[in-house]
C-alpha cells in the first residue's frame, strides 16, 4: 500500500462522491486505500458511498466530532506510510496524489506536502498561508499579501517548483505517517478551522519541512460547507483563532486579539448597517452580511459560549472535561 486517502464529510453527499471519483485518476499507478469518515451526516452519505465504492473504508460517527478528531480517526486506521487528506468539496487533478506521494518519498526532510488549489475554472486559490499573527488577523491580509508578497505569501506568488512554506491550506495535502505519529496527529481542540495550520506549525517546530508542490493540483469549491451555516462557521473560525493564539502566542496576545477583533466588529456593523440603510434593506447579500456580523458580535457579548457554533454540545462537553 502506497497511500491512504482520508476524506472527512458531513452532509456533503454529492461532493463526497465527486471527490471519490477523482481518486483513481489522482493516484495513477499507486496502490491506494480510501477512508471516508462521516461526521453524523443526515443526507445518507455513508450509504451512498458504499454502493459505488465498496472498497472504501467508511467510518460512521453518530454526531459531528469536528474535522480534527475525524481526520485522526481516518489516518489512525490507515495502512499506508503516507496519508492524504482531501476535503469533501475538493477533487484531485489527474496525477495529483501521485505527485505528492513521490515528493515525500524523494524529500526525506518533508513531513507535509500540499497541492496547489484552484477554482473550478482554473484560477488559483490561496494554497499557502502565514502563521497567524496580530498583524495578519487585525489588518487586511489581502493588502498585506499585495504589499509584502515575500513576507505574506498567497496566490499571487506563483511557484514553479516545490518550495518550503509557512503553512498549508488543508483542502488537499499529504503527510507522512511518521510525522503524524510524532505529533500525535491533529489537535482535537480545533473543531473547525486552523487545525492544519496548527499541525504545520508543530511539524516545523519539530524539524519537519512543510512544502507546496505546484505540480499537484486539486479543484476546491471553497467554502461550500461553511456557507450552509455562515454564523456558526464564523463562530468556529473566531474560536479557533483564540485557541491558536493561546496555544502559540500566550494568553495576553489572545486577549489583545479578542479586543481588536471586537473593535473591528463594531466598525463593520456600522458600515454594513449604513450600506443596508442606503439600499433600503433590499439587498439580500448585504442583509446576510449584516446578520452574520451581528451574530458574531452577540456571541462575544455573551462571553463566547461553548455551546454556540457548529460544534454545539461537543464544545460544551469538552469544556466541562477540561474544567474537571
Amino acid at each position: 500500500m502506497d497511500l491512504s486517502i482520508v476524506i472527512v464529510t458531513r452532509d456533503t453527499r454529492e461532493m463526497t462522491l465527486e471527490a471519490l471519483s477523482s481518486v483513481v485518476p489522482g493516484v495513477g499507478d499507486l496502490a491506494a486505500q480510501v477512508l471516508v469518515v462521516d461526521n453524523g451526516s443526515s443526507d445518507g452519505t455513508a450509504a451512498a458511498v458504499r454502493a459505488p465504492f465498496p472498497a472504501a473504508v467508511v467510518i460512521e460517527n453518530a454526531e459531528n466530532l469536528g474535522f480534527a478528531r475525524a481526520a485522526n480517526q481516518g489516518w489512525r486506521r490507515a495502512a499506508a506510510p503516507v496519508a492524504l487528506f482531501l476535503n469533501s468539496d475538493a477533487r484531485l487533478a489527474p496525477g495529483a496524489a501521485a505527485a505528492l506521494c513521490q515528493f515525500l518519498r524523494e524529500t526525506p526532510s518533508a513531513g507535509l506536502a500540499g497541492a496547489q488549489l484552484t477554482d473550478p475554472d482554473g484560477r488559483l486559490q490561496n494554497s499557502i498561508d502565514n502563521v497567524p499573527t496580530l498583524a495578519t488577523e487585525l489588518l487586511n491580509k489581502s493588502l498585506l499579501r499585495r504589499l509584502f508578497p515575500q513576507r505574506f505569501p498567497g496566490k499571487h506568488q506563483v511557484l514553479a517548483a516545490p518550495a518550503a512554506v509557512p503553512t498549508l491550506v488543508g483542502a488537499c495535502f499529504a503527510a507522512r505517517r511518521e510525522t503524524l505519529e510524532a505529533l500525535a496527529g491533529f489537535d482535537e481542540r480545533f473543531f473547525f478551522f486552523l487545525e492544519e495550520t496548527d499541525l504545520c506549525v508543530r511539524a516545523r517546530a519539530n524539524g519537519w519541512g512543510v512544502f507546496l508542490v505546484p505540480e499537484a493540483r486539486a479543484v476546491h469549491r471553497q467554502g461550500r460547507t461553511a456557507r450552509k451555516n455562515p454564523v456558526g462557521a464564523r463562530i468556529e473560525y473566531y474560536r479557533s483563532r483564540y485557541l491558536f493564539f493561546r496555544k502559540h502566542a500566550g494568553g495576553a496576545a489572545a486577549s489583545f486579539l479578542a479586543a481588536g477583533l471586537v473593535v473591528r466588529l463594531v466598525v463593520e456593523l456600522l458600515l454594513q448597517g449604513a450600506a443596508c440603510a442606503a439600499s433600503l434593506f433590499t439587498s439580500e447579500r448585504l442583509r446576510a452580511r449584516l446578520a452574520a456580523t451581528a451574530g458574531i458580535f452577540v456571541w462575544h457579548l455573551e462571553g463566547c459560549p461553548a455551546e454556540a457554533g457548529l460544534s454545539g454540545g461537543a464544545q460544551a462537553a469538552e469544556a466541562s472535561r477540561g474544567a474537571a
